[in-house]
């Protein structure tokens, strides 16, 4: 397993996520004019939402600490972090460093490059193995996979390329016109869940992936209220890819539910 110094900054990365993402989940409105460039209160609160995903994630696979299960989620987190603040870099003329708020991102961001980079020196170092252990799920559960890839991929690879005022990026589904700056953080951040779910389509533990299940279901969760919360600003009748926005969060989050009432959410027995 990674070392313990991985492990506590995995849970200050945790910390530092939801500190951040409270403040802009619950004071969209007032922290948007401020924030670390310019974006609306629902992309606020929506931001806030990853980060609020982000701290359940890193918060509950450090807890758990066991490579063999955990080990999809951290490669997302690490992947979030260093994505991110490729992003940021790649747009820095266009940073407004202000308020504490800003400082606070970008903070969290700092912390979480780290987390990744002394994990996967870790990784390196130590080199776990990939075990086979408890039950594997069958192929009849890999084309969920492969959609859930390919879907997310997309909307990945689409966000990274696309000009702003292409298709689907001038209000046709998410429901605001987003800049460049915040059309790259929301394709970054679908490019890490896509490649950390892609360690599924050779690795069949289903406590892996139920563990991955269970850390992600915070970002399905939160950033659907923040939708919802929001609600007002889709207009499904002249634009209804706004239902591709709110329909991929429910249809994982909602079959999730059963999956783990009747498989539970991963928790393996520790290596002796």
């Amino acid at each position: 397993m990674l070392t313990v110094t991985s492990r506590w900054l995995t849970y200050f990365t945790a910390i530092l996520y939801a500190v951040l993402g409270a403040f802009l989940f619950f004071l969209p409105e007032q922290l948007a004019p401020v924030f670390a460039w310019k974006v609306t209160a629902f992309m606020t609160m929506t931001i806030g939402a990853w980060c609020l995903g982000n701290a359940w994630l890193a918060w509950i696979s450090a807890r758990r600490w066991e490579w063999r299960l955990v080990y999809s989620a951290l490669i997302y987190l690490w992947l979030f972090g260093i994505f991110e603040s490729g992003v940021v870099i790649a747009f820095r003329a266009k940073l407004q460093l202000v308020h504490p708020i800003a400082w606070l991102y970008l903070a969290a961001l700092t912390v979480n490059v780290l987390t990744a980079l002394l994990g996967f020196f870790d990784w390196l170092r130590l080199r776990p193995a990939r075990e086979k252990f408890g039950l594997q799920f069958g192929n009849a559960q890999l084309p969920y996979i492969v959609a859930f890839i390919v879907f997310v991929g997309f909307l990945a690879l689409y966000g990274l390329f696309a000009p702003v005022g292409a298709p689907g990026t001038n209000g046709g589904i998410f429901p605001e016109v987003m800049s460049p700056f915040t059309l790259r953080s929301f394709a970054v951040f679908y490019l890490a869940l896509a490649i950390a779910v892609g360690v599924f389509l050779w690795d069949r533990n289903l406590d892996a992936i139920l563990h991955h299940s269970l850390a992600s279901y915070g970002l399905v969760v939160i950033i659907t209220l923040a939708a919802f919360a929001y609600l007002r600003l889709f207009d499904f009748a002249a634009r209804p890819g706004g239902l591709l926005y709110f329909g991929a969060y429910l249809a994982v989050g909602i079959p999730l539910f059963f999956v783990f009432r009747k498989h539970g959410t991963g928790k393996a027995e520790k290596v002796p």
